[in-house]
C-alpha cells in the first residue's frame, strides 16, 4: 500500500493529526493504522459479567479509537502545567495556545462548555495555603470533564468526520516494524492483529506514532533498533486512592480535580496525584492480556459514594539500567500473582499496623470498593520499599491539606502503573533525527494526558500538511 500520511495509533495525538491536516486543506492522503476497534464497537464486558474476562486480542479499555484515557474518563486539562513535557520543547506561551485551539475544536464536536476549578478564589487560597503548610504544590487547571459516556459521543463524532473527509482506518492492525533505511523512514510494516505471518508494508512520505501509553514498550524497541536518538524515561509507580465522597467534598466543589506534587522525606522522590474522580468508580485495564493494572473514571451523570484518585510515585534510571517500563511491569505481575490475577485492594489503617486486609472488613467499613473484584490482601508484599515509602509520607501530607484522607478506611488499590517511553529527542518543529518520521503522544514521552497529546497532534498536522 502506498499514502502520503501514515499514522500509527488511533488516539489523540494520532487524531488530532489527521484533523488538523484536514482542517488546514491538506489534501494527503492518510492511512490510520489502530490496532482496536472503532470506538462504536468498544465495549467491556465487564458491565454484564461483573468481572473482567480477558478480552482478546486487546482490552477494549486501552485499545481502540480514542485511545485508553479518553475512553476511560474524559478530562482536558486546560493548563501547560499539567500533561507532561512539552511546554519545555516548544515553549509554555505556545503550548498554551494549543491547548487553547485544541480545545476549541473539543467544543466544536460537543464537548460541554463547563469549566471546572475556576471561580472561588478564596477557598483556593486557603487550600493552596493548607498544601504550603504541609510542604506540597497546590497545581491551578482547570478542568474540561467531558465524562466516560459523553466522551465516547464525541469521540464517535470526530471518527466519522474523519472517515467521511478521506481517512483510511486501517482497525485490528498492529504495526510489527518501522521502515527505515539511510536515516529516513518510508513507512511502516503491519499485520492484521495475531496473524504476523500475513504482514504487508505501508510506504508514506512522513510516518507519524503515535502509539499511546499502550505501545510505549514496542516504540522503545523501535528506538534502540533504529537509532532513533532518545533519552531514559520517567515510570510512575502508585496507588489508586478511594475515600469517601465526604472527605474529599470542599475540594472536589472547588477545584474538581486537585493536582498536588510533593517530594517527601526521605529519598525525596516526586510525588503527585493524578486523574482525581469526584463520584467516580475505580476500574480495572488490562495490558497484554496478563497484566492487569488499576485505573478510575467518572461519568457525567451517573455517580458513586466515593472519590478516587492516583498517586504516583515518579522513578528516574540511569546508566547501566535503560528498562523502566520492564520494571515497572515486573511490579504489575509481581502484585497480581498475590491477587490471583485481580487488583489488590488494602486499608491504609492495615498498612501502618504491618498486617493485609480482609474481605470481612471491607464488607463492614464506611468506604466500600467501587471496584467489586478486587482482592482483599497486602500491597506492600509486592510494592517497591521506597515507592511504598513515598507513598506513605506523600499520604500523610495530604491529610494535612484533606482532614480525614490518612484514615483507617481509606482504600489503596494496587497496581496503578504509567508507562512512557523512553523520550524521543526532537526538535521543537517535532522533527526527530530520522527523516519524515515523527513521534506524539504519551508513547513519545512528551506528553500525560489527553489534552497535551491532542495538542501536539495539532502541532504535526500543521507541520506535515
Amino acid at each position: 500500500m502506498k499514502t502520503d500520511v501514515v499514522i500509527v495509533g488511533a488516539g489523540p495525538a494520532g487524531i488530532f493529526t489527521a484533523l488538523e491536516m484536514q482542517r488546514e486543506g491538506s489534501k494527503k492522503s492518510i492511512i490510520m493504522v489502530e490496532k482496536g476497534r472503532p470506538i462504536e464497537n468498544r465495549a467491556c464486558p465487564k458491565t454484564k459479567t461483573g468481572e473482567c474476562v480477558q478480552c482478546k486480542p486487546f482490552c477494549h479499555i486501552t485499545t481502540g479509537f480514542s485511545g485508553a484515557g479518553a475512553f476511560s474518563d474524559g478530562k482536558l486539562s486546560l493548563s501547560y502545567e499539567v500533561g507532561g513535557e512539552l511546554p519545555s520543547l516548544i515553549g509554555a506561551e505556545n503550548a498554551q495556545k494549543l491547548i487553547n485551539y485544541t480545545d476549541g475544536i473539543y467544543l466544536e464536536f460537543g464537548a460541554g462548555r463547563e469549566v471546572e476549578g475556576l471561580g472561588n478564589e478564596e477557598k483556593t487560597k486557603d487550600i493552596r495555603k493548607r498544601a504550603i503548610q504541609a510542604g506540597l504544590k497546590l497545581v491551578d487547571c482547570p478542568i474540561r470533564h467531558l465524562g466516560t459516556e459523553k466522551a465516547q459521543e464525541l469521540y464517535l463524532a470526530i471518527e466519522k468526520h474523519l472517515q467521511d473527509n478521506g481517512v483510511e482506518f486501517l482497525f485490528g492492525h498492529e504495526c510489527g516494524e518501522l521502515l527505515i533505511e539511510e536515516g529516513k523512514c518510508r513507512g511502516v510494516q503491519v499485520y492484521p492483529a495475531g496473524q504476523e505471518d500475513k504482514g504487508f508494508e505501508i510506504e508514506a512520505e512522513d510516518t507519524v506514532v503515535a502509539a499511546g501509553r499502550r505501545g510505549a514498550d514496542w516504540l522503545e524497541k523501535m528506538c534502540a533498533e533504529h537509532g532513533i536518538d532518545h533519552q531514559s524515561g520517567t515510570v510512575d509507580i502508585g496507588v489508586r486512592v478511594e475515600v469517601r465522597n465526604e472527605i474529599m467534598e470542599d475540594v472536589n466543589n472547588v477545584l474538581y480535580e486537585s493536582k498536588l506534587i510533593g517530594y517527601p522525606k526521605p529519598f525525596k522522590n516526586k510525588v503527585r496525584t493524578f486523574c482525581q474522580n469526584p463520584g467516580g468508580f475505580v476500574s480495572q485495564e488490562n495490558y497484554d492480556n496478563d497484566l492487569a493494572v488499576v485505573n478510575g473514571h467518572s461519568y457525567k451523570d451517573l455517580k458513586s459514594d466515593n472519590t478516587n484518585l492516583a498517586i504516583l510515585c515518579s522513578h528516574n534510571f540511569s546508566y547501566p539500567f535503560n528498562q523502566p517500563i520492564a520494571y515497572a511491569k515486573k511490579i504489575g505481575e509481581l502484585t497480581n500473582m498475590l491477587g490471583d490475577g485481580h487488583i489488590l485492594v488494602q486499608r491504609y489503617g492495615d498498612i501502618l499496623d504491618g498486617k493485609r486486609t480482609w474481605q470481612e472488613e471491607l464488607d463492614k467499613a464506611n468506604v466500600r470498593p467501587t471496584l467489586p473484584d478486587a482482592i482483599a490482601g497486602d500491597i506492600t508484599s509486592a510494592m517497591p520499599y521506597r515507592s511504598m515509602v513515598n507513598i506513605i509520607g506523600f499520604i500523610g501530607a495530604v491529610d494535612y491539606v484533606v482532614p480525614g484522607f490518612a484514615s483507617t478506611e481509606t482504600l489503596l488499590y494496587s497496581p496503578e502503573l504509567k508507562f512512557y517511553s523512553n523520550r524521543v529527542k526532537m526538535d521543537e518543529e517535532l522533527q526527530t533525527n530520522i527523516e519524515g518520521l515523527y513521534c506524539l503522544g504519551d508513547s513519545s514521552g512528551w506528553t500525560r494526558g489527553l489534552m497535551m497529546a491532542s495538542a501536539m497532534g495539532v502541532k504535526c498536522g500543521r507541520k506535515i500538511k
